[in-house]
């Protein structure tokens, strides 16, 4: 049996910007997607502190120790520069691999997007 887990786990950084004009997806900052053991294009879920909103979208990487959090397209519509969001990925696993897999969760200072 295969159950769905969490693998990567970026909480709590900041967005930056809100990009409507754009085709869809979340840039995030290249450092931040190396720690958090993600890659372009990964689908990921985001979850908005500030408004309770939940959404899916994927990831394109931004420039590595610039803080970006832009959200992108459609999603720019469901936050404002300045929320707090958790961003998620999740992997398919063997029901005994899972109970043991250490998803990679990392802490960002808020007021910067870097790693503390």
């Amino acid at each position: 049996m295969y159950i769905e887990v969490v693998k990567s786990k970026i909480h709590r950084v900041t967005v930056t910007e809100a990009n409507l004009n754009y085709i869809g997806s979340i840039t995030i900052d290249g450092a931040l997607m190396e720690a958090a053991n993600l890659i372009p294009n990964e689908k990921v879920s985001i979850v908005n502190n500030n408004n309770g909103e939940r959404f899916e979208t994927y990831v394109i990487k931004g420039e590595p120790g610039s803080g970006v959090i832009c959200l992108n397209g459609a999603a720019a519509r469901k936050v404002q520069p300045g929320d707090i969001v958790i961003i998620m990925s999740y992997a398919l696993m063997d029901f005994e691999e899972a109970k043991t897999f250490k998803p990679a969760v990392i802490f960002p200072d808020t007021a910067t997007n870097r790693l503390i």
